[in-house]
């Protein structure tokens, strides 16, 4: 099984899970170096992965997804464009992504394209069961029962991390996966910049998923003067023609990103141990990093 990881929401989860006391010898914040290594731990001791790759965000908020949305993930933005983060954590970051590869862990990424996009294409390419550990609800549209793809969903942290098959994500939303986009545009998503459709909630925008198959069959309706769709539904539907387009081309993980083929098997020794050493001894995280290689170790034998 290849588990596909959402490194950063691995990260900031660690760097909220974890008190700011925890500190490098220097006196940086460490919390997050930490805990992302004993999350790592933690999910292959509880899913037995035999392949893991980190993907990285190369691009956390790509030009072409501005140019169709100028309000995607803008709150989220600095003046500059760089993305606001909160502090200590961006050394932190450069930390995790130094000892990645140190360690002999994949990781993946591209500049113009997301985390997201990166894991949509890993998953895309291989045959075998894949496992998306995430704390993104986008990346439930990724689930696939009869490819046995599934998520790991973090918004409550990895201890109470939650396994979402199709039934669940239904369950959970009320819409398959396969619709998880359609239902997510037209409920809206302020995180992302999504307005939504006017006078469609959640509630309703679940009902019209499974009435109408989706936004391509909703705005068909909406074409059409002897739908069931109701009036009201009908002018929103129809108003919001160009949103609902340009938000699903926005909101859809790119499946074919030119990311270089990498070898996923776990790691049975460091791949530079003198780094890894080096950069335990800056951060003070050595227990962590032991923890995770006795985590992966019965995989990687």
């Amino acid at each position: 099984m290849l588990m596909l990881i959402d490194a950063a929401s691995l990260w900031y989860r660690a760097y909220y899970g974890l008190p700011s006391s925890i500190k490098a010898p220097d006196g940086r914040r460490a919390g997050a170096v930490r805990g992302f290594f004993d999350g790592l731990a933690v999910l292959a001791r509880r899913y037995s992965p035999t392949g893991m790759v980190c993907c990285l965000e190369g691009n956390w908020r790509p030009q072409w997804r501005i140019d169709l949305m100028p309000g995607y993930k803008a709150e989220r933005a600095l003046a500059n464009g760089a993305e606001d983060t909160p502090e200590g954590l961006e050394d932190q970051v450069a930390a995790i992504e130094a000892l990645l590869p140190a360690l002999g862990v994949a990781t993946a990424a591209h500049p113009d394209f997301e985390a997201d996009d990166v894991i949509a294409t890993l998953a895309a390419r291989t045959a075998e069961p894949v496992l998306v550990v995430t704390g993104d609800r986008d990346l439930f549209q990724l689930v696939d029962d009869e490819r046995d793809r599934k998520v790991v969903y973090l918004a409550r942290g990895i201890s109470k991390a939650e396994l979402f098959d199709g039934e669940a994500v239904a369950t959970k939303f009320g819409v398959d996966p396969g619709h998880y986009v359609d239902f997510a545009v037209l409920r809206g998503d302020p995180s992302d910049g999504l307005p939504g459709v006017k006078g469609i909630g959640a509630k309703t925008a679940v009902t019209l998923v499974n009435t109408f198959g989706g936004i391509a069959g909703l705005r068909a309706a909406a074409a059409e003067a002897g739908s069931d769709l109701p009036e009201r539904q009908r002018r929103s539907i129809g108003e919001a023609g160009d949103y609902l387009e340009r938000a699903v081309k926005v909101s859809t993980a790119v499946a074919d990103v030119a990311v270089p083929l990498t070898d996923a098997a776990l790691p049975k020794a460091p791949a530079d141990p003198e780094r890894v050493e080096a950069l335990a001894r800056e951060w003070n995280v050595g227990s962590a990093l032991k923890r995770f290689h006795e985590a992966i170790a019965p995989q990687g034998a």
